[in-house]
């Protein structure tokens, strides 16, 4: 073997970095173990317990639920505290435990709990914007056809179904002059056609997404979610976000759902307020020292809840009496910035040597709190000193939208704090002093005179520039903030009156940071309010339950393969089973790497891999056994195996690396996961598979170790088989033909396929009660709170568990929609009296599903167009094409025909994973198929012939299909293994997917042999 040399560098290097990429997984898993045994310490402690009992006055589900509270508080605070610090050192760097928790391996939210969403910005109040709210009739009547219309019975964007509705309502109107504006006026011109005028309003949109995708970014920073995932779909508009862990679901769309508001405040100096704080300790302090922990009101025992370094420090320390009394007398702000951390909130004051305070820091900034957590007890210690008129009441109080990095003298991150900004309200009704659509334009330039650092150029409208005079003149040589959502992005100082509405913000950015400050700013002149229009929610315990049975199903079919391969193959097997646990590693280290989000069908196809890692080594093992039979060496047999076994290789891989792109590219979410892990196993069971396999059975060959490639019961499998697949082929076409009406049978019978939200849009919701239930006394139950909606409720697994899915309220854009459907959907379940819980819910709204469909259609007829071409470019012939994509078809009818008739049998629905299932069914097929077709080549290659016709073709088909019978079939039963064990073990949530799968493998292999191949022969009878 040439370069045998480079292979081995080469998988000693990717070995090493897949350990570097996973070892931060190890880390991350070290310190939150220690962060839970550290709370688990706490949680136990007397104190706690006894504040536990008297909470919950005798009630053992509070007590309980007051004790995990405690713990969770506490970790989180650890988990905090640990951010900036180094938890991992590599002697060439270091790392933060935030550096390690961003690089270890990305669960999804089916993995971990969580909450998935997609948002499409609301483009019809963008384009009224434009317009200036034009009252033109024939431009607000196209503007609402469009928005009814829109997914119903087409595929088109907003803006392009708004071009063709405005030309039928009004064929010689101009939008020209609708759109005329100061703003648009170098954009658009009286006289511009409608072409450019949609030309333009598209690149508005665009820019308004692309600003909103931004605004998200910033606001979820503040939830502190680890591993948030944002992703701006490119031909919808839309944008997906992924929130691991996150539990307030109403917060969460209330977040989202509002439109972005720039706002710019007057502010208050730095020693105009640490006076006042100092005063509101005492405030605090009195009121703290005046409760009892679980004797007082609710407000009380949340507080104590949150604070929950009140809880630890006794536990940390407890005979520092000193520190103790600090707390006590000052436990909201301190003039110290280092003295003392667990005090939130310190001030940014210089001291004189009696620590009185000396001189008082310049800026709005009154104070730093070094966690998130310090933000949220700041917060509620303020709100009791506001109580008490302890501040003016033009006071409020705004925090910096980001975290800032603190830095060592060498330039290193030790740590980081949020900054606590004092807000003027001026204006009689507590509003900014300016806020709106001011910002004609925002973009970030570069300070020459300050060495090239980043600033912020930005224009206003006539209006806000004559307010804008009016705030700059009232506030020489004091700050503005610049404030979004309630959080301070910047507060330069203003130097002089700032006239004509063009002015600069100055700070310390980053590129970056510049970047985002300059889209947040554009961001106020397009109002674009977001609507969820997809979500799904999973619950904690759902994903843990995921987990367990995804490396449940992944280690079961591992060690079968495992098993199988040995028994089989004898000590070649084992040579197998060596660059199958080398691959198993190596697509968890590139998974990691690449950032990927790893999810149940990502797992799914990780098994899958399992099953088609060992395709390869069968088909050179296979061909070795044949140049063994012809009495060759083992060695020249083995390098005869590798030779005529790699194009077969070579050619079915490169068909399933098709249709991963083509899932990848079509679907989305789960789909997207599956297809990624599904890519990167056929690249690395190849490198696995041909090359480490190789190098195994040249050091053998080196040693003079005995290899043999079977056994006595497999010695003799699949020999001097002749079967008749041509003559028969009839036969076959009779049974698949029975099969398809059988299933259009059912099909009538049950109304129609079975069709997940994901195709018809809707609301499900899995329910888990105490006890088994009735599915028709849950529906009873439901029909009085969702008035005059579809609702389907289906029994999925036991009987205590329920999938409902109920069309109500889908289409409602209101922001409250969602959360006051659930509140319906909870007063009606309560009406069973039982005992209940919501692991997981789903949305789809119309729109989206119409996208899904017209994606599955593409998806597959797509497939089928590159099925046809990569057959036709590699064999020559396009009935070997035709022939195939004739067979692809007929998989993809028996396997609907399969799901109409067991519908009802198993939770079966046609959504996105029916989809990627029926992908895989078509890649198994071409796989097999190619296989055949390359023993065909080989064979007219040997003979010296271009073609063969009539019987003497009729037998070369029929030599090819039984000379790789045994490959077909040990390929097919690794997989059919893999997928019962997947099917047993894999949980609820992917049975119907992988119930395709079964269905689709049998069929495939059944495609390959009787189908796919011999139809050629009715493609082809020129001759």
């Amino acid at each position: 073997m040439q370069n045998k040399s480079l292979v081995k560098i080469f998988a000693v290097l990717l070995g090493l970095a897949c350990i570097f990429y996973l070892s931060f997984t190890w880390v991350t898993r070290g310190v939150e173990s220690d962060a839970a045994a550290y709370a688990e310490n706490i949680g136990n402690s007397l104190k706690v317990k006894n504040a536990a009992k008297e909470y919950a006055n005798g009630n053992p589900s509070k007590e309980l639920s007051y004790v995990d509270s405690v713990k969770t508080a506490i970790a989180d605070h650890y988990l905090d505290s640990m951010k900036k610090i180094s938890v991992y050192d590599i002697l060439i760097a270091e790392y933060t435990y935030e550096e390690c928790k961003k690089n270890e391996i990305n669960l999804g939210l089916d993995l971990r709990g969580g909450m998935n969403v997609t948002l499409e910005i609301s483009v019809i109040d963008i384009i009224k914007n434009l317009a200036n709210n034009s009252p033109d009739p024939a431009f607000n009547k196209a503007l609402a056809e469009t928005q009814k219309n829109l997914g119903v019975n087409n595929n088109d964007d907003f803006i392009t179904l708004f071009e063709k509705t405005y030309r039928k309502v009004a064929p010689q109107g101009r939008l020209a002059p609708l759109f005329q504006s100061i703003e648009n006026k170098s954009k658009i011109s009286y006289n511009s056609t409608n072409e450019e005028v949609i030309k333009f309003i598209r690149a508005r949109v665009d820019e308004s997404i692309a600003n909103s995708e931004k605004t998200f970014r910033s606001r979820i920073d503040r939830f502190g979610v680890a591993q948030p995932n944002i992703q701006k779909l490119e031909a919808s508009g839309r944008i997906i976000i992924e929130l691991p862990g996150v539990k307030d679901k109403a917060r969460v769309r209330e977040l989202l759902q509002g439109t972005a508001n720039l706002e710019f405040w007057e502010t208050y100096e730095n020693g105009e307020i640490a006076p006042m704080l100092d005063k509101a300790n005492t405030i605090v302090s009195t009121y703290l020292q005046s409760l009892e922990i679980g004797k007082t009101d609710s407000s009380s025992v949340d507080l104590a809840k949150t604070d929950s370094s009140a809880v630890t420090t006794p536990s940390v320390n407890p005979q520092d009496t000193a520190i103790a009394n600090f707390k006590k007398r000052v436990p909201l702000y301190s003039f110290y910035q280092n003295a003392y951390p667990f005090v939130p909130l310190k001030g940014r004051v210089i001291v004189d040597e009696q620590g009185n305070p000396k001189q008082y820091a310049e800026g709005a900034i009154v104070g730093i709190a070094t966690s998130k957590a310090d933000t949220a007890l700041v917060n509620k210690y303020l709100r009791i000193a506001k109580s008490k008129n302890v501040f003016p009441s033009k006071l409020k109080f705004m925090w910096s939208a980001k975290e800032i990095e603190q830095r060592n003298e060498d330039g290193k991150v030790v740590g980081g704090y949020f900054e606590l900004y004092a807000i003027k309200q001026t204006d009689s009704k507590g509003k900014a002093a300016l806020s709106g659509d001011i910002i004609t334009d925002a973009r970030k330039d570069y300070n020459q005179q300050s060495g090239g650092m980043p600033l912020i150029s930005m224009s206003m409208n006539s209006e806000a520039a004559q307010k804008w005079k009016t705030i700059t003149g009232a506030n020489k040589g004091k700050c503005v903030a610049v404030v979004m959502d309630n959080m301070v992005y910047s507060a330069p100082r203003v130097n002089s009156e700032i006239s004509g509405g063009q002015s600069q913000i100055t700070g310390n950015f980053t590129d970056e940071e510049a970047d985002a400050l300059a889209a947040i700013l554009s961001a106020g002149k397009l109002p674009a309010p977001a609507h969820i229009v997809e979500e799904s929610i999973v619950g904690p315990s759902l994903g843990q339950e995921a987990i367990d049975s995804g490396l449940m199903s992944f280690v079961v079919a591992l060690i079968v393969i495992l098993i199988f391969m040995a028994l089989y193959y004898n000590k070649s097997g084992l040579v197998a089973n060596v660059a199958l646990i080398a691959n198993m590693f190596f697509i968890m280290g590139i998974l990691t790497s690449l950032g990927a989000v790893l999810t149940l069908p990502g797992i799914a196809g990780i098994v899958l891999t399992i099953g088609l890692a060992v395709d390869a080594n069968i088909l050179i093992f296979e061909r070795v056994r044949e140049e063994l039979a012809l009495g060759k060496s083992t060695a020249q047999s083995i390098k005869e195996g590798f030779k005529h076994a790699m194009s077969s290789i070579i050619d079915s891989n490169v068909t399933l690396a098709i249709l991963a792109v083509i899932l990848y590219v079509f679907g989305s979410g789960p789909v997207q996961g599956f297809a990624t892990t599904l890519f990167i196993g056929i690249c690395t069971s190849l490198f696995s598979a041909i090359l480490i396999t190789r190098v195994i059975f040249e050091w053998m060959l080196e040693r003079k170790m005995d290899i043999p490639f079977d056994n006595s019961f497999t010695r003799n499998a699949f020999k001097n088989i002749h079967i008749d697949f041509v003559g028969k082929r009839k036969i076959y076409y009779a049974i698949s033909t029975i099969i398809i009406i059988v299933g259009i049978v059912f099909y009538f019978k049950n109304g129609g396929l079975n069709l997940g939200v994901d195709f018809k849009g809707g609301r499900t919701y899995q329910v888990r009660f105490e006890k088994d239930m009735n599915t028709e006394d849950v529906k009873k139950a439901l029909e009085p709170v969702f008035e005059n909606a579809a609702i389907d409720v289906k029994t999925i697994g036991s009987k205590n568990q329920v999938k409902i899915t109920t069309t109500y309220r889908v289409s409602d854009h209101n922001p409250s929609a969602d959360q006051e459907v659930e509140e319906q959907l909870h007063k009606g379940l309560a009406t069973l009296n039982t005992i209940y819980d919501i692991p997981q819910q789903q949305k789809v709204g119309p729109t989206i599903a119409t996208d899904i469909v017209y994606g599955a259609y593409g998806a597959v007829l797509f497939s089928c167009l590159m099925m046809f071409l990569y057959i036709v470019v590699r064999f020559r012939k396009w009935q070997y094409g035709l022939g195939s994509v004739v067979a692809l078809f007929h998989d993809v009818l028996i396997v609907l025909s399969f799901y109409t008739i067991c519908d009802g049998l198993l939770p079966l629905e046609i959504g996105q994973d029916f989809i990627a299932a029926i992908l895989t069914v078509m890649g198994y097929t071409m796989t097999e198929t190619v296989v055949v077709f390359d023993r065909i080549r080989e064979r007219l290659r040997d003979s010296g012939k271009a073609d063969v016709f009539g019987e003497e073709r009729n037998k070369l088909i029929n030599y090819a299909l039984n000379s790789t019978l045994s490959r077909t079939i040990l390929t097919s039963l690794t997989v059919f293994f893999v997928l019962v064990v997947i099917f047993i073990f894999g949980g609820e949530s992917i049975r119907g997917f992988i119930f395709a799968l079964l269905i689709g493998r049998v069929i495939g292999t059944y495609s390959s042999l009787c189908i796919s191949t011999p139809i050629v022969v009715d493609f082809d009878k020129k001759k």
